[in-house]
C-alpha cells in the first residue's frame, strides 16, 4: 500500500512540474478530447454501452483493489484476458458502433464552415406535402395502417428492392388505395423519392431500443429501425389508435396532429432553396426592366 502511494505521489509531482508548460496544441488536444468524450457518452447513453460501462466500472474498482493489496493472481488474470476482453466488446456491441460511424458519417463538420457541394433541390413540392397529410389523417380516420418512407440523402435502394415497384406520382388517393385492407400491396412499407411512390410492400429493419413503449407494434419498431440507419424521415399510422407518428434520427413523435405533420415534412423539404432561387430570377428581372 505504501509502495503504491509513493509511485502515485511521484508520478503526480512529475505530471505537475511537466504541466506548467502550457502551449496551444496543449489547449487545442484538451478541447479536441473533451468534443470527443462528451460526444461519446451522449451516444453512450441511449444504447447498450451505458449499461456495458457500468458492469466494466464495477470490474475496474476490483482490479484497482487488487493492485492496493497486491493480488498477484488477479492481476495475472486480468493481464491474460484484457486482450480477449477487448475483442468480445468490440463483438457484442458491433451494431451499436457501426450506428454510431454512420452517424459520424452523416455529420458535415467541414462543409459548416466551407460549403464545397451543390446546395440540394427541393425534395418535394407542397402538394405532395399536402397529400401526405391528407391521406394520413384520412387513413387514421378509419383506422387504416400505413407506413410510408420519405428519401432523404441516404439511399433506400437496398430496403426499395424488398417491395414491388409503383414508380407513381404521390396523390391521397394513390396513397390510400394502396394501404386499403386486403389489396396486394396494403402490408409493409412505401418508399417515397422526391414527389413519387417508388415502391409498396417494402421490409424495414426493426429497432432494438428498449425505450420504445410496449404497447407499440411492428409497424413503429421499423419506423423508428430504419430512422436510426438512415436519414429518411418515416410517418406512421396506427391501425389500432388511428393516431399519425412520425421518426426521424432514431426519435418517434407520437400522435401529430396535421400542423404537426406538416411542420415535419417541411423541415425536410428544402424549400430555402426554392424561395432564393426565385429571389434571384426576381432580382434578375428587375435590373432587366430598368
Amino acid at each position: 500500500m505504501e509502495r503504491f502511494l509513493e509511485r502515485f505521489g511521484s508520478y503526480f509531482v512529475n505530471w505537475s512540474l511537466h504541466s506548467l508548460n502550457v502551449e496551444w496544441e496543449d489547449i487545442v488536444e484538451v478541447i479536441i478530447i473533451s468534443f470527443l468524450l462528451y460526444h461519446i457518452m451522449a451516444w453512450a447513453k441511449h444504447t447498450k454501452v451505458w449499461l456495458l460501462m457500468k458492469g466494466i466500472i464495477i470490474i475496474l474498482v476490483f482490479i484497482l483493489l487488487a493492485i492496493l493489496f497486491e493480488m498477484n493472481t488477479i492481476m495475472w488474470i486480468v493481464k491474460n484476458v484484457l486482450g480477449l476482453a477487448v475483442t468480445a466488446i468490440i463483438v457484442i456491441l458491433q451494431p451499436e458502433l457501426r450506428h454510431a460511424l454512420e452517424e459520424l458519417g452523416r455529420k458535415n463538420f467541414i462543409s459548416n464552415f466551407v460549403s464545397f457541394e451543390k446546395p440540394a433541390d427541393e425534395r418535394f413540392s407542397d402538394k405532395t406535402v399536402n397529400d401526405l397529410v391528407k391521406a394520413s389523417f384520412e387513413m387514421g380516420k378509419v383506422k387504416t395502417g400505413a407506413l410510408m418512407v420519405i428519401e432523404q440523402n441516404v439511399l433506400l435502394t437496398e430496403y426499395e428492392r424488398t417491395g414491388i415497384e409503383v414508380d407513381g406520382l404521390i396523390s391521397s388517393q394513390l396513397l390510400i388505395n394502396i394501404f386499403e385492407h386486403n389489396t396486394p400491396l396494403h402490408d409493409g412499407a412505401v418508399i417515397i423519392r422526391g414527389n413519387r411512390v417508388v415502391s409498396a410492400t417494402c421490409y424495414l429493419p426493426l429497432s432494438d431500443n428498449m425505450e420504445i413503449s410496449k404497447e407499440l407494434g411492428t409497424r413503429h419498431r421499423a419506423g423508428v429501425g430504419v430512422s436510426e440507419v438512415t436519414d429518411a424521415l418515416t410517418i406512421i399510422v396506427s391501425e389500432e389508435t388511428g393516431n399519425v407518428s412520425v421518426t426521424y434520427e432514431g426519435r418517434l413523435y407520437r400522435s401529430l396532429d396535421a400542423n404537426g405533420l406538416r411542420e415535419k415534412l417541411s423541415m425536410i423539404q428544402n424549400k430555402e432553396v426554392e424561395e432564393n432561387k426565385k429571389r434571384r430570377l426576381w432580382k434578375g428581372r428587375a435590373k432587366d426592366e430598368k
